[in-house]
């Protein structure tokens, strides 16, 4: 399986949904890879969805049980920032908080190789507030991935002001060595994915607010008329009520206009802790 150049050891920060699904796809593709987490358990969690998502695609037949085992010994989880020591590429992929990914950023920058090319799996944040807590912000990229990694084609490739284009013509070849499609955008808020998913979603939250449609009737418009195959609002539910608002915030603020306001029922939504299928209750209410 053909490597890109120079990077042969990959760290990913964060052990949850999107960073074992990095971890995963990088080691079914030849990539030696450690998972970071700050703790063993929330490594070894990281390390049983991998273990789970392997082995639901042997057996579905995407994965021989031989490419299962030589993906699963080419994984390590650690706990300690010490590992990017040997990274020729380290993906960040903590929670949606600029300082914590900044702090991040900074502690890498101080270990890893001079050579190191540092990529964040941001949904929304800017990729220049992100680089210019460090060093080297030339070497700092937005890699953004769908969820679920292992499956989903798209990499949106984001660079920032100061990146360069050995760190784009890099990370574009890494992206293509998983299988992925690399779309090039530049740093704006929400990028391109989510500045046009966003707005859509937060609309749909808009119609049941304003007691134009139930949410079943809004999903299925948009199921039956424009052929998606998921509902905005059970996309909403599945994504995180609480990454919508989030993200809507960021472009709120970013861009500075009306349109991008969160409808108050997404607000209150989140504030109840109704935040989606990881709660049980969202849109829907989940088992």
């Amino acid at each position: 399986m053909e490597l890109v150049q120079h990077v042969r050891r990959v760290t990913v920060f964060g052990a949850g949904q999107m960073g074992s699904g990095i971890a995963q796809t990088l080691a079914q593709h030849g990539y030696d890879t450690s998972l970071y987490d700050i703790t063993d358990a929330a490594a070894e969690r990281g390390m049983a969805a991998i273990a789970s998502s392997l082995d639901r695609l042997v057996k579905k037949g995407r994965l021989t049980t031989e490419e299962r085992e030589a993906a699963w010994h080419r994984l390590s989880p650690v706990t300690t920032l010490e590992v990017c020591r040997n990274s020729d590429f380290v993906i960040e992929a903590v929670p949606e908080r600029l300082e914590l990914k900044q702090k991040l950023f900074r502690e890498i920058v101080s270990i890893c190789p001079l050579s190191t090319i540092l990529a964040t799996n941001t949904s929304s944040l800017s990729i220049t507030a992100i680089a210019g807590a460090t060093t080297r912000p030339s070497q700092v990229i937005g890699m953004h991935f769908m969820n679920p990694v292992p499956i989903m084609p798209l990499v949106e490739v984001i660079r920032g002001l100061s990146t360069s284009e050995e760190t784009l013509a890099t990370t574009v070849a890494l992206a293509e060595s998983l299988g992925k499609t690399a779309i090039r955008v530049e740093d704006y808020p929400g990028f391109i994915s989510n500045r046009l998913l966003m707005p859509m979603i937060n609309e749909a939250i808009y119609a049941v607010y304003e007691g134009v449609a139930e949410p079943e009737s809004i999903d299925q418009i948009m199921k039956l008329g424009m052929n998606h195959p998921m509902g905005p609002l059970t996309l909403a539910d599945f994504i995180g009520l609480d990454t919508c608002l989030f993200i809507m915030e960021t472009l709120h603020e970013g861009f500075g206009d009306s349109k991008y306001r969160p409808c108050p029922l997404l607000r209150n939504y989140v504030s109840a802790g109704w935040l989606g299928k990881k709660t049980g209750r969202g849109f829907y209410s989940y088992d």
